[in-house]
């Protein structure tokens, strides 16, 4: 266990593993570094791997004052100095991939690749993003909360530390945080419609993989492939996940997966 001190907090990290580009593992809003599950140490087996808590997240302080994105970004740079890590791959869960790709547009090549895992990279359906203008509501954030965390239990997968994440450590964050989750998902895509348009903004875009099992929906994996027909840095890998957190069912597969990826294999 280390601390990076970031804004006058102290941010929790975990450090295992020898060799760059180190990987820089984000776990989504609302949980700690334990829903990135057993990857970041089959990871380790390769190259160096850093994971965190967030600000107000997990073993890290938690600030008297509001945060946003922004602030998530501070905290991954805080990070990797404090680490003494040159260049480094982010491998991001879900809405931390926004993070991501803020860190290339701010690092260049010390970011020499992206990982993103289970994220809604395109356009996202009119439904998902009603559930996260829901979870930004005062009045509606508890009704989208629980709604999105049925979503992440309705295939069960018999993993006890998945069910401890979702339905004891996810509902155990305020109304507040939840609330917050939802005006910074939502105000990302306001800004650049889907991840795959933000990534394509940069310049130039790095090497990109996206890797996921949900939706078990042809059309969405059809949607990626296309736009990797016409963007040669993006890669798309659907695995055979029932959840959409892989990294509890196949984390030695996702491990292999990334490794290839960052090694350029």
């Amino acid at each position: 266990m280390a601390r990076a001190t970031v804004d006058g907090l102290r941010i929790h990290y975990e450090d295992m593993g020898q060799g760059e580009p180190a990987l820089l593992m984000t776990p989504a809003w609302c949980m700690s570094h334990s829903g990135l599950a057993q990857l970041p140490a089959r990871a380790a087996a390769h190259r160096r791997v850093l994971t965190l808590d967030w600000r107000g997240h997990g073993q890290s302080d938690k600030p008297s004052g509001d945060f946003g994105a922004n602030e998530l970004v501070k905290d991954c740079l805080g990070v990797i100095e404090a680490a003494g890590v040159k260049q480094f791959v982010p491998v991001t869960l879900h809405h931390s991939g926004w993070v991501g790709i803020e860190l290339r547009r701010q690092l260049g090549d010390r970011v020499p690749r992206l990982v993103h895992m289970d994220w809604v990279v395109l356009p996202p359906p009119p439904y998902y993003m009603e559930l996260v203008q829901g979870l930004a509501a005062p009045d509606r954030w508890q009704q989208a909360r629980d709604q999105l965390l049925g979503i992440f239990l309705q295939n069960d997968i018999h993993n006890p530390e998945y069910t401890r994440l979702v339905q004891e450590e996810m509902r155990s964050y305020s109304g507040e945080m939840w609330m917050r989750s939802g005006r910074e998902i939502g105000a990302s895509y306001a800004r650049w419609e889907s991840p795959v348009r933000a990534l394509a903004s940069l310049t130039p875009p790095p090497p990109t993989l996206h890797i996921y099992g949900q939706p078990d929906d042809p059309g969405y994996l059809a949607g990626q492939q296309a736009f990797a027909e016409q963007n040669p840095w993006f890669h798309v890998q659907k695995v055979d996940a029932l959840s959409p957190f892989a990294a509890f069912e196949m984390p030695d597969a996702l491990a292999a997966t990334i490794e290839a990826f960052v090694t350029g294999r």
